[in-house]
């Protein structure tokens, strides 16, 4: 494992290097379903808007970011606000050097001392791999304790082929039945210690 990521909190001012790495994940994969890049302004709001309550982080090799994964709500009723859904984007050049792995460690530390218990994922599935999607981040999440709970079939459009999309999920927490509430991001920030990661 390389050791000289830092991982930290993202701030807006990162905006333009998230959009430069998740650019060719929109322009040349179906790995999102997005097709058109978001602008650096949209990538600031989005930043923003997760960071008020769950966390966004980013990691750095020679003071460039190199990749980053945060949690957004999974559901928008409140008696799922227990559950999260997790993303990651690696930027190419550093993909299958542990980093991902890092960062979803980084990501399930803090999540489980805000009290979330269930981390989701929607990851795009194809029914045979093509050279815009493989089944390598459904691989990646397996190996990370994640499990498949379901499939949706040709939901999703892009370079003229039908996609699937599976979720999957991982237990983080003890479901009791006085379940302590669960705290936001900037009241357990202080506990963080970023150099563990």
């Amino acid at each position: 494992m390389n050791n000289d990521f830092k991982i930290r909190k993202a701030s807006e001012a990162d905006a333009e290097a998230l959009v430069s790495i998740y650019a060719p994940y929109v322009l040349e994969t179906a790995i999102t379903y997005e097709v058109e890049v978001p602008t650096v302004e949209d990538f600031r709001q989005r930043i923003k808007n997760i960071l008020e309550k769950l966390p966004y982080l980013v990691a750095e090799q020679d003071g460039k970011i190199v990749g980053y994964a945060y949690a957004a709500p999974f559901h928008v009723r409140v008696a799922a606000r227990f559950n999260v859904e997790a993303s990651i984007y690696i930027d190419k050049n550093s993909q299958h050097s542990g980093l991902g792995k890092r960062l979803y460690i980084a990501l399930e530390d803090i999540l489980k001392k805000q009290g979330y218990l269930n981390i989701n994922v929607s990851i795009a599935y194809p029914d045979s791999e093509d050279e815009h999607l493989t089944k390598n981040s459904a691989e990646f999440h397996e190996h990370l304790g994640y499990h498949m709970v379901g499939e949706f079939h040709k939901c999703g459009y892009k370079f003229n082929r039908w996609y699937n999309l599976i979720w999957m999920e991982k237990i983080i927490g003890e479901h009791v039945e006085n379940q302590p509430e669960v705290k936001r991001f900037d009241e357990i920030e202080p506990e963080i210690d970023f150099s563990r990661y």
